[in-house]
């Protein structure tokens, strides 16, 4: 009877939990004149939200400069986070453990202490409208490096030690040891590291003014907010799902290792 309640419990959570996302969609596919019924079966199917969306605002290439901006920082945290990691959970020198301490401590500073600074130096870069500057300053993630350093950890020492005996040198081990024996901790980094630059909204208003560049949240908040939608809701709930459908299909189809690397990456010392 406990089970019973428990799944009854935990299937109301998820109801709760997913009816605004499915809502929004089923709303984005109604006509404008029935979205303010709130009913969940729509008495008709119209696209005609999406057509105005893709008339209005150039979604192809704000998809194609998200995809790429995502995919380069995810590539870029997943090498560096790695070589950080393996550093701190593997090779013995002075101020290790001040080091994580430290990378700790940044975590806890707000993104906003960091914005002006970084933006001056895009300037002085002279990144600004460049997908560099969209790109560089999130190379490096906190949270990569910690959750590589748990559970590279975890895994055998004698793995290392066989492949030195064999001459690997630390990027052999790093990319052709730990990275096949560490699928569960790539696929959770590279989900998170995607889902956060794909959401980013506010760097890219400050250092992207050129339409051509923009990334879709970018562009979608712009659309949303800046009068183009027209106050039309199921454009803008058009543009809000077409922003949520690649997240939601990289989590359903990776699900499996995102769930057990985050039970095997706890903080251990």
């Amino acid at each position: 009877m406990k089970k019973v309640l428990f799944y009854i419990f935990l299937s109301l959570a998820a109801v709760a939990f997913l009816y605004p996302f499915l809502w929004m969609i089923i709303a984005s596919l109604s006509p404008e004149n029935q979205i303010g019924n709130l009913t969940f079966i729509p008495t008709s199917l119209s696209f005609e939200s999406y057509t105005e969306m893709l008339s209005k605002i150039p979604i192809a290439r704000a998809l194609f400069n998200s995809t790429f901006v995502a995919l380069c920082i995810t590539f870029g945290v997943l090498v560096f986070g790695s070589m950080v990691g393996y550093a701190l959970a593997r090779l013995e020198f002075k101020g290790r453990n001040l080091i994580f301490f430290i990378i700790i401590f940044t975590m806890t500073l707000p993104f906003q202490i960091t914005l002006i600074p970084q933006y001056i130096l895009m300037v002085k870069f002279q990144w600004v409208d460049t997908y560099w500057a969209l790109i560089v300053p999130y190379l490096m993630n906190s949270l990569a490096i910690i959750m590589f350093r748990q559970y590279f950890k975890t895994l055998p020492q004698d793995i290392i030690d066989a492949a030195r005996i064999d001459g690997c040198g630390d990027f052999e081990i790093i990319f052709r040891i730990l990275w096949p024996n560490s699928i569960p901790a790539l696929v959770t980094i590279g989900i998170i590291t995607f889902m956060a630059s794909w959401n980013e909204v506010l760097w890219p208003l400050i250092v992207i003014r050129n339409e051509h560049l923009m990334t879709l949240p970018q562009l979608v908040t712009l659309f949303a907010v800046g009068g183009a939608a027209e106050t039309q809701l199921g454009v803008k709930l058009a543009a809000a799902t077409l922003l949520a459908l690649p997240i939601v299909l990289a989590y359903l189809f990776f699900q499996k290792y995102f769930i057990q690397s985050m039970a095997s990456t706890g903080i251990k010392e």
